[in-house]
């Protein structure tokens, strides 16, 4: 009996012992909480997408108005693919001039251009604009939040489901801190848009008898060194909620918080996520947006190659006091593509690795769309090919 009982003691006293360390190393690193008011929070460095901070970052929550972020984002993808214009005249159907919350006040039948619905939206929020700019895109808004959903799910949102362009309240309307990061990261690639989420205060109609003062709804544009958008919300369901953007020296980093009591509290831990993000870590250029990495051959295209480009700037990120030469960066590609080939292909990827252990992957696109070229092409080009390998 005594002998089971030392044999008791002993496992007691080596479980303490050999536990201890553990314990004190948690206690000696506690984890970070720089969100304890939010819902939900997650802290994203642009270039490379890492997470430096979240909780419960995938819980399905409403997003009110950060939803506009979606719809801006089909709004740039419309203007680069030339499909709308900035100067374009957008008319005012009654439907958009119905919506109630924030707004600017559309009537039925006004007109706007493209560039002045879009700081409506940006800057003062306007659930009329949103939906004005849904209708001038797809026709109607139910076919632009069709696009939404699809865009969604081209950018792996996978907990994301919008039925609405502008974030009123709407049963099975949701999101998630993550993929509202996800999305702003997709929108801050078109880098015309922080022309407008970073003005502070602007005026529509300013020819007019009645001037429209605008003021941004995100203060951080002012008030915090570096903001430069993007999107506030608001509901009694979702109460407050921001998705902000800050860059300094080169970094640039993405603030969600969903869920927030009040705005001091939303704007307060936003601050905070921003000023541990530049105070421990910094990034290193590698690669501007854009910029050729490589050529890859293309079969059966109308052009035999293609550049390999990144779709958006490519930087190494480390924490303070850590080297670029403790990491290691290697391009990885198909061997080649098969024609038809779309900007959107992903056709590599660049792989930034830390003692051999993978910590950033890029993805990798064709600099332009090339088409199948035609039988008879092909027979020329292979022809030719024969001829010159008897030259």
């Amino acid at each position: 009996m005594r002998s089971r009982s030392r044999q008791l003691v002993c496992t007691i006293l080596c479980f303490v012992f050999f536990s201890s360390p553990v314990l004190a190393a948690s206690e000696a690193e506690p984890k970070l909480n720089m969100a304890p008011h939010a819902t939900s929070a997650i802290l994203m460095e642009m270039d490379s997408g890492t997470v430096l901070y979240e909780k419960n970052p995938h819980q399905k929550l409403p997003p009110a108005s950060i939803t506009k972020i979606m719809t801006l984002l089909l709004i740039m993808e419309a203007l680069d693919r030339g499909e709308i214009k900035l100067t374009d005249k957008v008319r005012t159907s009654e439907r958009a001039a119905s919506m109630g919350g924030s707004q600017i006040f559309l009537q039925a039948g006004e007109e706007m251009t493209v560039e002045e619905m879009i700081k409506g939206i940006a800057i003062a929020s306007g659930n009329d604009a949103s939906v004005a700019m849904a209708e001038h895109i797809a026709g109607t808004e139910e076919a632009f939040v069709a696009k939404m959903n699809e865009r969604a799910r081209q950018l792996g949102m996978k907990n994301t489901h919008f039925v609405n362009s502008n974030g009123l309240p709407a049963a099975d309307h949701y999101s998630t801190a993550y993929d509202i990061a996800i999305m702003s990261r997709e929108l801050l690639k078109h880098e015309l848009i922080t022309k407008y989420t970073g003005i502070y205060q602007d005026y529509l109609r300013k020819e007019s008898d009645n001037p429209f003062w605008l003021v941004n709804t995100n203060r951080l544009v002012r008030f915090y060194e570096g903001v430069d958008g993007l999107k506030t919300g608001y509901t009694s369901e979702a109460k407050y909620c921001l998705s902000a953007t800050a860059k300094r020296n080169n970094m640039r980093v993405i603030a969600v918080v969903l869920g927030e009591p009040d705005t001091k509290t939303r704007n307060s831990e936003v601050a905070a996520m921003f000023n541990y993000a530049f105070t421990h870590y910094q990034v290193f250029p590698i690669f501007k947006r854009g910029e050729v990495v490589e050529q890859l051959r293309v079969d059966k295209g109308k052009e035999p190659k293609v550049n390999v480009v990144t779709s958006q700037a490519v930087s190494l990120l480390t924490k303070r006091g850590e080297r670029p030469e403790m990491f290691t960066r290697e391009v990885v590609l198909k061997p080649f593509v098969q024609a038809p080939v779309s900007t959107e292909d992903v056709i590599g990827h660049i792989f930034i690795k830390k003692d051999g252990v993978e910590v950033a992957r890029i993805d990798l696109h064709p600099q332009k769309t090339i088409s199948q070229a035609s039988l008879w092409e092909i027979l020329k080009r292979t022809s030719k090919l024969i001829l010159l390998s008897y030259v």
